[in-house]
């Protein structure tokens, strides 16, 4: 029999379980019911906001609910409960009244926005008053806009890290959106999860071997490449060759592909010999010849990172020769540069700089690859990421609502509509309605099913961009 796609594209049922309870919990004559989203702290001190239009895109745009759905939903969770707790009725009257369309009013910052934790990201509200219990019932939906938000997040505080280094030992910038390469694809818990979270890297970044995440960019903000990535070898297209034939199989590699870059894995037996016999003597006249034409990127994987890299450095230097650049720092030949991919996350990149540095080897010589780190080794703590509600409407009073436990006072969350505001760079969240509707940065992305802006793959790295970068390129 095929597959066939059950509940997990069934509005109805992308909830916890308890929420399917709500609607009787609330108090009586509530009409309104308004939710945020926030950073309450973590990791970074800012979080660049992405992900919420694939969330929007992929599961609440357009006539949602079905009969067939709400028949679904039914008939599980009378098993799943062991009672009749799903709200079939308020269900059908979306089904009816809103011909399928989920009627909810969700503002956001625009995405890429790069905000400071603590301040609200987007907001949720029902826009039909009998409709009241929506708004919390999409908050484990929502709530998932963590996931793409925390790896761009981390994706972007290691871009500054390389970018400074980038700063102060080369001669430009140019070379840096392809310093962080995404090799996280298998060590991601689905496809799906791969291509949010390779998408999100590739807000601050353009290289990667993700293919997920070009598809995510290009299928939910407009973007046909979103990425690149060049011939490179693994383990087995070496050790196929056997101990003995690593000549052959790196000549392989260098001979295929003639120009352009290609990558080359060398540490598979003894990685000195093979930098300093195989590609510094027996293949450097080969490597040589490529001239501008084309670029060996040497690919040590095993090893303490920072000590390696510049003993690798030390030893491609000594038999292709170095040049200075106008900062005073070492640097390869155009023929042959140096990545490692072992090892790479947020905390490691800087030792293995600063190792470069004091060693005087130019950041430009070294390009990074990371996998796990880079889009498995997070969770929504990571940022404190929540969804509280903080306005209500009952028996047509408003009501400020919050919560702030005596054993927790980091969970003390806001109170009334919010509003954010930037003045002078720094950002402020208005609460209990006091904030300037004209000077409210969150904008209505959806309302009553219709997506109402749809920020392009650019428009979001335009907005995540650092200020650094923005700084050289306006200067030069």
């Amino acid at each position: 029999m095929a597959y066939q796609a059950g509940g997990t594209d069934n509005i109805c049922l992308i909830t916890d379980s308890y929420k399917v309870t709500h609607h009787y919990q609330y108090p009586p004559n509530t009409t309104v019911v308004s939710s945020y989203f926030e950073s309450r702290g973590g990791k970074f001190p800012t979080t660049v906001f992405f992900g919420l239009q694939y969330i929007l895109k992929r599961f609440l745009t357009g006539p949602v609910v079905t009969k067939e759905k709400i028949q679904e939903a039914k008939e599980l969770y009378k098993v799943h409960f062991g009672h009749d707790y799903f709200n079939e009725e308020g269900w059908n009257y979306i089904l009816k009244k809103h011909k399928g369309h989920i009627p909810l009013r969700i503002k956001a910052v625009p995405e890429g926005t790069v905000v400071p934790y603590k301040n609200v990201l987007f907001t949720v509200e029902n826009t039909d008053p009998k409709c009241y219990w929506l708004t919390n019932y999409f908050e484990t939906l929502l709530v998932q806009v963590w996931y793409p938000m925390t790896v761009a997040t981390n994706s972007r505080y290691q871009k500054e890290i390389i970018a400074q280094h980038l700063d102060e030992t080369a001669d430009n910038l140019d070379g840096l959106p392809f310093k962080l390469h995404d090799f996280g694809f298998r060590g991601s818990t689905s496809v799906e999860s791969a291509g949010i979270g390779g998408c999100s890297h590739l807000v601050n970044f353009q290289g990667t071997d993700t293919i997920a995440g070009i598809m995510t960019a290009r299928t939910y903000y407009g973007c046909q490449i979103a990425g690149f990535s060049i011939p490179a070898a693994e383990h087995s297209t070496i050790t196929t060759w056997g101990r003995n034939g690593e000549y052959e199989a790196f000549k392989n590699m260098l001979t295929n592909f003639p120009t352009g870059l290609v990558a080359c894995v060398s540490d598979s037996y003894d990685l000195w010999n093979a930098c300093e016999k195989v590609w510094g003597e027996e293949l450097k006249d080969l490597i040589v010849s490529r001239g501008d034409k084309g670029t060996l990127v040497v690919r040590p994987d095993s090893g303490d990172p920072p000590e390696i890299v510049v003993k690798v450095l030390n030893i491609l230097g000594d038999k292709f020769g170095t040049s200075v650049n106008s900062k005073g720092y070492k640097m390869l030949p155009p023929y042959i540069r140096v990545i490692q991919g072992d090892g790479i996350s947020y905390e490691t990149l800087g030792a293995i700089l600063e190792n470069m540095k004091k060693h005087k080897w130019s950041a430009d010589n070294l390009a990074f690859g990371s996998g796990g780190a880079l889009l498995q080794r997070l969770d929504r703590d990571t940022q404190k990421c929540a969804f509280k509600c903080s306005y209500a409407v009952i028996n047509g009073k408003e009501v400020n609502v919050f919560k702030q436990p005596i054993t927790d006072l980091g969970k003390k969350s806001k109170k009334g509509r919010l509003s954010l505001e930037c003045e002078n760079g720094e950002y402020k969240t208005l609460e209990e309605g006091k904030g300037d509707p004209k000077k409210d940065l969150l904008i209505t992305v959806f309302e009553n099913g219709k997506l109402l802006r749809d920020y392009t793959f650019d428009e979001v790295r335009q907005n995540a961009e650092l200020p650094l970068v923005k700084e050289r390129k306006a200067s030069s």
